[in-house]
């Protein structure tokens, strides 16, 4: 998750946007493509609710180019794989002790990090599921491996992310270590063609910037302000699809359009043009309240749209959904 911050650069760039206050202008469905109960069963996902200790549930899901959806479920120490349809066709047990975030490559390769005590991204073979190497996360640019916040791939390099801003280089998929650790100023898109940052400016005030820098010239794009009229938690999604279109997802207290309750807990979810960051749609869906950490609760799809995961005490709800116009 993106956790609300502060920065000078809102103050630099468009005036602000105001998308809509009230209901989502988004008109597709929410489609439920797989519901999973809690246990160790082939068709389920683990829990575990400690005396003591953090409460555990799936922390991160990523969606193949194939579209098949592989979930983290680190307690069951796997991870799931289910297709299209929402079935699943297989799991693929993990090595590291406390994996936190899966990602996949353009070939299929799968990324799983290991902040706290491996301290190591595992490259795993897409169609053996047999371990390729292990890339070190602490080194130059991490001091602090605990400050991560996530691990990026872009063509064949691997990256983590610092405290949701800059992304450090730490190798590539052949397993490979960089000992020159380059730094990003930001998230790639799909497209190649910018690098993307959100902060929250004004939790309370409902106030957020994403920053955009070309790719290709290394200069700044845009700087557009959001006033999105409602007070905000954090940042949840910030990633694009193939197109280069912008996915920005923000929890916070949403208006209902209603006398009472008049704001409800939710997610509102953004698509944001890659050039200058106009709001190009939005749409509602709802939030995670329970008391287990997550990572990663949303994937793109590289054709567009979301895939996300919703927990209950009943199981882990996999939905579909899109802003697009």
């Amino acid at each position: 998750m993106i956790q609300g911050g502060t920065s000078t650069a809102a103050r630099a760039g468009n005036s602000g946007d105001k998308p809509k206050a009230g209901a989502p202008s988004s008109d597709k469905p929410n489609e439920v493509i797989a519901e999973m109960g809690w246990g160790s069963g082939p068709s389920q996902l683990g829990r575990e609710r400690l005396q003591e200790g953090n409460p555990e549930a799936p922390m991160s899901l990523t969606v193949t180019p194939l579209g098949d959806i592989v979930v983290l479920d680190q307690v069951n120490g796997r991870l799931v794989r289910l297709g299209p349809d929402g079935e699943v066709v297989g799991t693929t047990p993990l090595t590291q002790q406390t994996p936190q975030d899966v990602t996949v490559a353009k070939d299929g390769t799968l990324l799983v990090m290991d902040r706290l005590k491996d301290k190591s991204v595992a490259i795993i073979d897409p169609y053996t599921g047999a371990l390729k190497g292990d890339l070190p996360i602490e080194g130059e640019g991490i001091i602090k491996t605990g400050s991560v916040t996530g691990t990026f791939v872009d063509g064949d390099s691997v990256y983590v992310e610092r405290e949701h801003g800059g992304l450090i280089r730490i190798g590539d998929l052949s397993g490979k270590a960089d000992t020159t650790r380059p730094e990003l100023p930001g998230r790639p898109t799909r497209d190649g063609g910018a690098y993307i940052l959100a902060r929250i400016t004004d939790a309370a005030g409902g106030r957020l910037f994403v920053n955009a820098v070309d790719r290709q010239s290394g200069q700044h794009r845009y700087t557009r302000e959001y006033r999105l009229q409602f007070p905000l938690m954090f940042i949840t999604l910030l990633d694009s699809d193939r197109s280069g279109i912008i996915y920005l997802a923000v929890a916070g207290e949403l208006p209902t359009g209603r006398a009472s309750p008049a704001n409800e807990l939710g997610v509102r979810l953004y698509c944001l043009d890659p050039l200058d960051g106009k709001v190009l749609g939005q749409t509602d869906l709802p939030v995670n309240t329970l008391p287990e950490e997550t990572f990663r609760d949303f994937a793109v799809l590289d054709e567009g749209g979301v895939v996300y995961q919703y927990r209950t005490e009943n199981g882990v709800s996999l939905r579909r959904a899109d802003c697009r116009q």
